[in-house]
């Protein structure tokens, strides 16, 4: 287990250049096509820091001394961030250490392949590596698509077909047919070089916040409301293919969860039950009386990793943390933070019936989530984690 020092995360975007071309549906970065080829590209232009952003009209001393303080902070952070992954080979422990507190969201497009692996950390090697995947990707598109509807393996392309058009309702990103249309195609690839599992529901959610991130680096409008149908061929598939490699890394370490009998999930979710009776005793008898089974609730939690209780922002900041202790968080350090989640409403849950409890978890009051209470609840995972990640005698049945 790692973690770094405890330093607020850097949320500023970069500025918007008012040359780039701009749409009703999103700002296309001009340097667009330099991002592909050079992932590194994305820090040579630095965001303009005019005294005018930084000052708040009308502000009081003391307001103003706290913006002052929190700038340098953020500054600080990133400067961290910068030499380190600017470095000819990059130090992986000390980029671990950075990204547990969260990573600026503008450099997420480099930091989080280079934690997964998809980048390798040698920096001479980056642009080769990452042209080398797309091509890879394309053709695996090429081949599999290339007869058609026709060709595809029926029962899991209607599933996929099923599903996509519900991945995050109400978004904008994701109720476009080119943004639905690139998902299609990442999931079923996928499926089918992983015939142990399969397409499974849920795995189209996990593919978002990926899709988001490397979407992200092209766009200086929020990615939620950009129109992908602008992006030149050669961004799109570079998003498409970032995407796929990355998922498929996650999924690697979790994919338990998904084949026949989803024995992960089961596990989890029993160790869940374990621990939340020991971290809160009066909360588990309380669900033990009312006669509700962690699986009512809890096997969504596993299997989508709690992207249907909150935001993709904050599941992306989440995953800062996740990534920096490595692909077994999405499973180990995972079912801390589902107990911390659990826990968190204890109190609430503990004057509510059977029919109060289930309505209430399926429906939990996470709209209004920023950062910070995502940052809490990691903390409280951490806390359950060091007290009984090495104690797992204490789990019954291990």
């Amino acid at each position: 287990m790692v973690i770094g020092d405890m330093e607020p995360e850097d949320d500023e975007q970069a500025a918007i250049h008012h040359s780039k071309p701009r749409y009703e549906q999103g700002v296309l970065r001009v340097d667009a096509e330099e991002i592909v080829n050079d992932p590194l590209h994305l820090i040579y232009r630095q965001s303009d820091k005019s005294a005018s952003t930084s000052k708040a009209t009308g502000s009081s001393a003391v307001d103003t001394e706290k913006l002052m303080r929190e700038r340098s902070i953020r500054t600080n952070r990133r400067t961290k961030f910068m030499n380190c992954i600017t470095r000819d080979d990059v130090d992986i422990a000390q980029l671990r250490k950075l990204a547990w507190n969260g990573v600026p969201g503008d450099l997420r497009p480099l930091v989080w392949p280079l934690l997964l692996g998809y980048l390798p950390l040698p920096k001479p090697t980056r642009a080769s590596t990452l042209a080398r995947k797309r091509r890879e990707y394309a053709s695996l598109v090429e081949t599999t698509f290339a007869r058609g509807r026709e060709g595809l393996d029926q029962q899991i392309w209607h599933q996929i077909e099923i599903d996509v058009p519900r991945t995050r309702p109400g978004v904008r990103l994701w109720m476009q047919a080119s943004t639905q249309r690139s998902l299609e195609r990442i999931l079923y690839v996928w499926a089918i070089r992983h015939p142990a599992s399969g397409y499974v529901q849920g795995i189209n959610d996990l593919a978002t916040p990926f899709f988001q991130v490397f979407l992200s680096a092209y766009t200086d409008t929020d990615p939620e409301d950009f129109d992908t149908a602008l992006l030149p061929d050669s961004v799109r598939t570079a998003v498409e293919a970032d995407t796929f490699w990355c998922l498929s890394r996650l999924l690697d370490g979790i994919q338990d969860n998904y084949i026949a009998g989803q024995p992960g999930i089961h596990r989890s979710v029993k160790r869940m039950a374990e621990l939340v009776a020991r971290i809160d005793a009066p909360l588990a008898a309380h669900l033990e009386v009312e006669n509700v089974e962690f699986m009512q609730f809890a096997f969504r939690w596993m299997n989508c990793l709690l992207m249907r209780e909150i935001s993709v922002q904050n599941t992306i900041r989440m995953w800062d943390t996740y990534l920096a202790e490595g692909t077994d968080a999405f499973s180990q350090f995972h079912l801390y933070v589902c107990s911390a989640f659990l826990v968190k409403w204890s109190k609430k849950l503990q004057e509510m019936d059977f029919q109060g409890i289930i309505m209430f978890l399926q429906s939990l009051p996470t709209q209004g989530w920023t950062d910070h209470e995502i940052e809490m609840l990691l903390s409280e995972a951490f806390v359950h984690y060091s007290t009984w990640h090495n104690a797992q005698s204490h789990f019954i049945g291990k």
